[in-house]
């Protein structure tokens, strides 16, 4: 085992441990850390700062390859930044927590952080001691979070009146790059996960949802198909484009001969063997297309691949097939159609077939694209998102989009409390922690005040992305808010001539924004417990 350092005594006889190779380490502790952290956090959320709210700003992002990917959502910029720093990295896991559990928000939730650090800094110069911050600003979210419950707002869930649930899945989509057919897409999202929520157990099954892009065409032309898309064709170019009342054999076993499992190989050294090995592979193709014959279908989707022969005899015995279906989308289909996945040609009965009205092959433009659409499915909880758009960038980042309405939505589906956007809920709880922080007697009221201003760091970024003064709209809004009473007022970033954003339909999930400070309030507690670090240095890299 190599030597670690030396052991030395002091004058009292005693031991000392020294340590080798601690002037090439770097260590950080004190104020220097915490200093440190707090520039890290403020430049992480600096760069998310402008792309807040409905006026903010897009990130172009390049991969080392050369993959350009444009987006405002916060997650995505984070995950595809090369942060080195420690907390840096903390704040990139947080936006990934926020993406995670409620899906929107992530921008947000690392703009107040990136606030509760800046002004923690503030209070660290005045000579307070870290860990009475951090009990601060735990007082200081559990405040501003009861008072969240009492502004919250029920909103009916009544599946025969959908524009409170479009409403919300609009205002995610307004900072998006589908904005221009915001209606559209909201509407996609709504009827997508109504479409596989259980009501009774007030859940939502992603995994029935599955979102598909394609260049080429408009992102108008995005449609909400009842069924499942894949990117195949049928096998054969001669084989129908369209099956109605398919019947579907659902199979993992390869369209071949048998093959012995065993180490051994066979030496054919006469034609007439070769022969008989042909007529032998013939039998058992027949056999195979005998069987799927005799159980009714009309329609062979199978995980594998199959050769010509295989191929010709499907045609000639008017069996539509599609081949190399990835194992996820044949689970999807499986679901969809109410089939059982057959992996054997012995097993595959009537009863494991699974049922859709209509299949047919889509095309696109003048491409040799195609796409096979199975709807009019026996299970009609199953959907696919199908998204088009001008070039690859546009397809993802409307794909991203139609993941934050999706999310939402699932939200008010688990809890239908909602408060109010732009800006509103965020300066209603900064009055109120202000308030609160007079009749704290200890020290921690300093935090208190210190969490009150973070928190209206969020409505000062939209005024500031939305070309406002921030100051000034904010000192408007605060004020106006507390002459009448109304958390509902917030920063009119549209310039719509009113502030109420119950009026201009501006509405974000309660668990969203309760999630947006606890979250933030948690990670920057444990950023100031930490007050010493040490760093490898050009030796150890």
């Amino acid at each position: 085992m190599p030597s670690i350092g030396t052991l030395a005594f002091d004058e009292f006889g005693r031991p000392v441990l020294i340590l080798k190779g601690q002037e090439s380490k770097k260590r950080l502790f004190g104020i220097e850390a915490h200093k440190s952290h707090i520039l890290a956090g403020k430049a992480v959320a600096d760069t998310l700062k402008t792309s807040l709210g409905p006026r903010g700003m897009d990130k172009c992002m390049v991969s080392p390859d050369g993959d350009i990917t444009i987006t405002n959502d916060g997650a995505t910029i984070l995950s595809m930044m090369h942060v080195e720093n420690e907390i840096g990295k903390l704040l990139v896991q947080l936006s990934k927590s926020q993406d995670d559990e409620i899906g929107d928000g992530t921008t947000g939730v690392v703009v107040l952080a990136g606030a509760l650090l800046e002004h923690a800094e503030a209070l660290l110069d005045k000579g307070i001691h870290p860990i009475r911050i951090a009990d601060g600003y735990e007082l200081a979210a559990k405040i501003a979070l009861d008072h969240l419950d009492k502004i919250a707002e029920s909103y009916p869930l009544d599946l025969t009146k959908l524009d409170p649930l479009i409403n919300t899945a609009m205002t995610t989509l307004g900072s998006k790059i589908v904005s221009r057919c915001q209606r559209q897409m909201a509407e996609i999202a709504v009827n997508a996960i109504l479409n596989v929520a259980d009501m009774e157990r007030r859940d939502v099954n992603f995994e029935l949802i599955k979102v598909q892009g394609k260049v080429g065409g408009r992102l108008e032309d995005t449609l909400l198909v009842k069924g499942v898309v894949v990117d195949k064709t049928f096998s054969h170019p001669q084989m129908p484009k369209e099956v109605r009342n398919a019947k579907i054999a659902i199979l993992t076993c390869p369209f071949e001969p048998p093959k012995p499992k065993t180490k051994h190989k066979l030496d054919i050294t006469n034609v007439e063997d070769y022969k008989k090995l042909r007529e032998y592979e013939k039998e058992k193709f027949t056999e195979m297309i005998k069987s799927i014959k005799d159980s009714g279908t009309n329609l062979v989707i199978c995980q594998w691949g199959f050769d010509d022969e295989a191929n010709h005899l499907l045609l000639s015995h008017e069996l539509p097939a599609v081949r190399w279906v990835g194992g996820p989308e044949i689970e999807l289909i499986a679901i969809a159609t109410g089939g059982r996945i057959v992996p054997r040609f012995q097993e595959l009965t009537a009863e494991k077939l699974g049922y859709a009205g209509y299949v047919r092959e889509l095309n696109f433009g003048t491409t040799s694209d195609h796409m096979l659409c199975i709807e009019q499915c026996k299970k009609s909880n199953t959907c696919t998102i199908f998204v088009r758009g001008g070039n690859k960038m546009i397809v993802e980042e409307a794909k991203r989009a139609l993941h934050d309405a999706l999310c939402v939505v699932r939200n008010l589906v688990r809890d239908n409390r909602i408060v109010y956007g732009g800006g509103a809920c965020e300066i209603s709880c900064a009055i109120e922690v202000a308030k609160e922080a007079n009749q704290i007697p200890t020290i921690e009221q300093y935090a208190i005040r210190a969490f009150a201003d973070a928190l209206e760091s969020v409505p000062l970024a939209l005024a500031e992305n939305s070309g406002f003064s921030p100051i000034k709209t904010l000192s408007d809004v605060k004020s106006q808010q507390i002459a009448e009473n109304n958390p509902r007022l917030g920063v009119d970033c549209l310039n719509t001539g009113t502030n109420d954003m119950k009026a201009q339909l501006v509405i974000e999930t309660l668990i969203g924004k309760r999630q947006q400070i606890s979250l933030a309030t948690q990670l920057v507690r444990m950023i100031l417990k930490i007050d010493d670090i040490r760093l490898p240095g050009e030796s150890e890299e």
